[in-house]
């Protein structure tokens, strides 16, 4: 294959929604506002009460996970092999009440990011999937 064709090659492969986001960096940047918005947001205050009092490990934890699942560098499994997120996510309480302030909270955190539509309404269906599976224990109903 000359040069010039591997190049095409290349350019025609998709980007990852990792390398879309900019990399370890825009990960970073979405972990730390999605964060920022739960601890700073009132209407997300259940999902707020089932993390530790510091946000830090989380923060590390998700963006670990994320740089990963999104198509990077697996520097989650590097760190805790396989991240088993149902087990691990077992001794907290998740109703559909954290479930749709997860999914409301890293939607808006996507927005302000200014994602293009088309990722974040990717990510949103991928996301949800996975919150949804993460649901624990029965709880009021989704307002």
């Amino acid at each position: 294959m000359s040069g010039g064709s591997a190049a095409a090659a290349e350019a025609a492969t998709p980007l990852t929604p990792y390398e879309r986001l900019g990399g370890e960096p825009g990960v970073r940047a979405l972990v730390d506002r999605f964060y920022d918005l739960m601890d700073l947001e009132p209407h997300y205050a259940e999902l707020r009460a089932i993390h530790p009092a510091t946000l830090d490990g989380s923060r590390d934890k998700l963006h670990w996970f994320l740089c990963g699942w999104l198509g990077g560098p697996d520097l989650y499994i590097q760190r805790y092999g396989h991240p088993r997120l149902r087990a691990r996510h077992l001794p907290y309480r998740i109703t559909v009440r954290e479930r749709d302030q997860w999914m409301a909270c890293m939607i808006q955190a996507m927005q302000e990011r200014e994602l293009e539509a088309a990722l974040a309404q990717r990510l949103a269906e991928a996301f949800f999937g996975t919150a949804d599976w993460m649901v624990n224990q029965a709880g009021p109903p989704a307002a």
